[in-house]
């Protein structure tokens, strides 16, 4: 183990694994205002014109608007936050779960859209076809502009570019490093699937709306819901698959796993513990024992592994087999 002042040395410097996207956030904070003015005048004109598609879009942006807050308060949370010692690998997760408090919003909208529509079509409603397709054109374009906001900046790279290593040439010696690295921002693209959805439920409402008029095929309004409420499960189901493997400290996957042990039986040594989990939506953190008889530390084991991009964060702990047993 390491002792006193070689504990404290390689403590002293705290990496912190965080999500920061400036760009990002200013751009949601756009989409919100846009997102709140254009909910108000779809909730009231698909009340006052009888449209459940435009409706449905309206209630969507409601939801949106409240996920794009979401979708702030993590950004500033975990800027605020980025160096308190109260996180142990910082506040990247705060970014993942952003995501997925906001793909819990997109299903729960998906199932009000589906319960909506599917009572829309036993009791269908007089709609002013008209008026509310001028409005949900206004709705598609204000999605649109929202779309080119979010969509140049939610697969950016935003890890570290760095390594920092820590050393102990004790018997039993250790090694922590971290390894520059990058990848996704989860909080920005549950904002952007939003904005998509919003667009998509706007598209299908202005084409069930001229189907309605011109061929009096006024059944589409509803069934149009139903469509958009499908795909806005699906999307929120596949952002609940990316960011809960991460909240739950998911392992990286068993060939990963498999290519480090082989790594290290090759060095006539034994891996005798190993741990590889998400500390971050980007970073992995690894830990691992290793049992070896001749003589070789932490830091010889660090070198082996370095071609391991994915690792951004690496504890070893070496044993002499003497000791060990």
């Amino acid at each position: 183990m390491i002792h006193g002042e070689q504990a404290a040395a390689n403590c002293a410097h705290k990496q912190k694994f965080s999500t920061q996207n400036s760009a990002g956030e200013r751009n949601t904070a756009y989409v919100l205002v846009l997102t709140i003015v254009t909910m108000l005048a779809e909730i009231i004109a698909g009340t006052v014109y009888g449209s459940m598609a435009l409706l449905a879009d309206g209630w969507h942006m409601g939801t949106h608007a409240a996920a794009f807050m979401i979708t702030l308060f993590a950004y500033r949370y975990a800027r605020k936050h980025a160096n308190s010692a109260e996180f142990s690998y910082g506040t990247g997760k705060v970014s993942v779960l952003g995501g997925y408090t906001s793909a819990i919003a997109l299903g729960l909208v998906a199932l009000v859209m589906l319960g909506e529509s599917g009572v829309r079509i036993f009791n269908p409603h007089e709609i002013y076809f008209d008026q509310a397709i001028l409005v949900a054109i206004i709705g598609l374009v204000v999605n649109v502009v929202s779309v080119f906001l979010l969509k140049d900046h939610h697969s950016h790279d935003h890890g570290h570019s760095h390594e920092h290593c820590h050393h102990s040439d004790e018997n039993h010696s250790h090694d922590h490093c971290h390894n520059g690295h990058h990848g996704e921002d989860h909080n920005l693209k549950a904002a952007y699937f939003h904005v998509l959805a919003d667009a998509l439920t706007s598209l299908l409402a202005i084409g069930a709306l001229l189907m309605g008029k011109y061929f009096g095929l006024t059944w589409l309004d509803p069934v149009m819901g139903i469509v958009g409420a499908l795909i806005i499960s699906r999307w929120a189901w596949g952002l609940l698959k990316q960011t809960g493997p991460v909240l739950l400290d998911a392992s990286i996957e068993q060939t990963y796993m498999q290519q480090i042990k082989q790594t290290i039986d090759q060095e006539s040594a034994q891996l005798i513990d190993l741990h590889v989990w998400k500390i971050s939506a980007d970073h992995y953190a690894a830990s691992m024992v290793i049992n070896v008889e001749s003589p070789k530390d932490a830091g010889y084991f660090r070198g082996k592994l370095a071609d391991f991009e994915r690792l951004s964060h690496v504890t070893i702990e070496v044993n002499p087999v003497t000791q060990a047993q």
